[in-house]
């Protein structure tokens, strides 16, 4: 199937953010240690873990619950890591009920370069959610992702959230 020239291409200016970054940067550590949540879109902190927003999601509301310390495998994570992650997962999915209507979620670990990790030596747990019928045919046929939603606008909602 091809599309005419002014279907192949759609504006999306904020992702040029993702290409220019330093690969070098550790964003997870450098969320750990913040003291300004909203410039790293940190959502949620617990002792031994905190809840971010991903800043180049695969969904709207794509959320990763990571530990401070860094660590490269789960069984590298204490008892009390482990079990702060999934109570994030759960309290991520509470808020994206919440905020942006989520009806299903993805939730995983993508452990290693070759899984798939994009930070292979940071492990984080990503909550991810989903709709009905959310596969259109934009990542089918055009290879492209649509975000309904800014991910400003989007971490204000999920603060409100968690404060009622």
């Amino acid at each position: 199937m091809s599309f005419p020239d002014d279907l192949r291409e759609i504006w999306a200016p904020w992702r040029v953010e993702y290409f220019s970054l330093d690969k070098s940067r550790d964003f997870l550590t450098e969320a750990a240690q913040t003291s300004d949540d909203a410039a790293h879109l940190v959502v949620t902190r617990r002792k031994n873990t905190f809840l971010i927003i991903n800043r180049f999601p695969y969904a709207v509301g794509h959320m990763m619950a990571v530990p401070y310390r860094k660590v490269a495998d789960m069984a590298d994570l204490t008892e009390a890591e482990r079990l702060e992650l999934w109570e994030l997962a759960a309290h991520a999915q509470s808020l994206l009920r919440k905020t942006v209507n989520a009806q299903g979620f993805n939730i995983g670990l993508n452990i290693g370069k070759c899984a798939g990790a994009g930070v292979a030596d940071h492990l984080h747990l990503h909550i991810v959610p989903r709709w009905e019928g959310d596969n259109n045919f934009m990542p089918v046929l055009a290879d492209t992702r649509v975000m309904p939603d800014a991910l400003a606008r989007l971490y204000q909602k999920l603060i409100k959230a968690q404060e009622d």
